[in-house]
């Protein structure tokens, strides 16, 4: 007879980089629905992100961005974090509208861990924030 061992997820520290308002406060409203008790950094687009990073007082165990952003777009901040050698190591994930195969191959050579294409309906949406973050909780992550 086999017995069911569980190991619970680890509680991740999230960085989501979003410029809309509306899209930060349905990740958010996701994961309290679901009661995932992950602590989340919000910045609102790459240069704060940037900025967060730099301080050092929160390293995310994950980001998550959308790529369509003012002063900095997603693909440059992709760009800048990848080329910090202390920051690469965290995996970036894409949460965005747009399926351009020309952004997905970019950020790919850029070294994004995955990417999420927003959905239209707002259960398609919960289901994929649920699958990424219940991935990434029980990844092992590189721990600067």
């Amino acid at each position: 007879m086999f017995t069911k061992k569980t190991k619970m997820n680890k509680s991740l520290n999230i960085l989501l980089i979003e410029d809309d308002a509306i899209e930060v406060m349905k990740f958010n409203r996701v994961l309290s629905s679901l009661n995932l008790k992950h602590r989340i950094t919000e910045a609102s687009n790459g240069e704060e992100a940037i900025a967060v990073l730099k301080v050092k007082e929160i390293i995310p165990d994950i980001i998550i961005l959308d790529l369509n952003m003012p002063k900095i777009s997603g693909i440059e901040f992709l760009g800048i974090l990848k080329s910090d050698a202390s920051l690469k190591y965290i995996p970036a994930i894409i949460l965005t509208t747009s399926n351009n195969h020309k952004d997905v191959m970019e950020c790919y050579r850029l070294g994004i861990a995955g990417y999420v294409l927003k959905p239209l309906k707002y259960k398609d949406y919960v289901d994929r924030i649920k699958s990424t973050v219940d991935y990434w909780s029980c990844n092992e992550l590189i721990s600067q």
